[in-house]
C-alpha cells in the first residue's frame, strides 16, 4: 500500500510533536518533513514532495497563506504533474481567514480542535482530490455570503452562460480549485480562470464561495463523470 506523503507546518513544537505523532500511528500516511514556519514548509514541499502539506496559518517568517500561495504557485510553474496539496490546519475561523487561504490554493480547512480521526480522514480527502472543510467554517462563510447584499439579479440564469462557463461553475460547485478544473477539462488554469471572471460579472458575484451558491440556488449542480 502506498503511503500518503505529509509535511507538517506549525510553528508551536508541541503541535508538531502531537500531529507527528498522531499521523505516524496510522498504517497509510507518512510525515517526510516537519517544519516549524512557512518558509520552512515551502523548501520541505519543495524537496520532499509530498502528497499533502498540513499548514497552521499563524506562522514566523512566512504566514501559512503566503507559505500556500508559494508552494501552488512553484508546483504550476513546474508544470510537471501531480504537486503537493495543501490542507490548512488553524485555531482561526473567521471568514477572512477561510477565503485568504483557499484563493492562496489550499484545498481543504480544517479547525485545530477537530477530534483526530476528522483530521487522518480530512488528510486522506484531500490526497484523493477532495476539498474538506470544517462545518464551523462552512456556516461563517454561508453566513457572511447570505449577509452580503442578498442573492444575485433573478434576471440573470444559468442560460444565459455559454456550455463551458456552465462546466467550470459546476466543478466550483464540486469543490474542485482551478488547477484541478482545469486538468478535468483539459485546459488551462488561465482559461478556467477567465471563465470564472465572466462568470463572476455576469452573475453579479465576487468570489468562488458566491458562484457556488448561486449555482446551487439555480440548481445547477455538480459535474457529473
Amino acid at each position: 500500500m502506498n503511503r500518503i506523503r505529509v509535511v507538517l507546518a506549525d510553528d508551536h513544537a508541541v503541535v508538531r510533536r502531537g500531529l507527528a505523532g498522531l499521523l505516524e500511528s496510522t498504517d497509510d500516511l507518512e510525515v517526510v518533513g516537519v517544519a516549524a514556519d512557512g518558509s520552512e514548509a515551502v523548501a520541505l514541499a519543495r524537496e520532499h514532495r509530498p502528497d499533502v502539506v498540513l499548514m497552521d496559518l499563524q506562522m514566523p517568517v512566512l504566514d501559512g497563506v503566503e507559505a500556500t500561495r508559494a508552494i501552488v504557485a512553484e508546483h504550476e510553474h513546474a508544470g510537471d504533474g501531480a504537486g503537493p496539496e495543501v490542507l490548512v490546519l488553524t485555531s482561526f475561523s473567521d471568514h477572512a481567514r477561510i477565503d485568504a487561504a483557499i484563493e492562496a490554493g489550499a484545498v481543504g480547512y480544517l479547525l485545530k480542535d477537530a477530534e483526530p480521526e476528522v483530521l487522518l480522514d480530512g488528510i486522506r480527502a484531500v490526497a484523493r482530490g477532495e476539498s474538506p472543510l470544517d462545518p464551523r467554517a462552512a456556516r461563517r462563510l454561508l453566513t457572511r455570503t447570505s449577509r452580503g447584499g442578498g442573492p444575485p439579479s433573478s434576471d440573470v440564469g444559468p442560460s444565459d452562460l455559454s456550455p463551458r462557463e456552465s462546466e467550470v461553475l459546476r466543478l466550483v460547485v464540486e469543490g474542485l480549485l482551478n488547477k484541478q478544473i482545469a486538468q478535468r477539462l483539459g485546459i488551462t488554469e488561465r482559461t478556467v480562470k477567465a471563465h470564472l471572471t465572466s462568470v463572476y460579472q455576469r452573475i453579479g458575484v465576487a468570489d468562488r464561495t458566491q458562484a457556488a451558491l448561486w449555482a446551487q440556488r439555480h440548481d445547477l449542480g455538480a459535474a457529473r463523470e
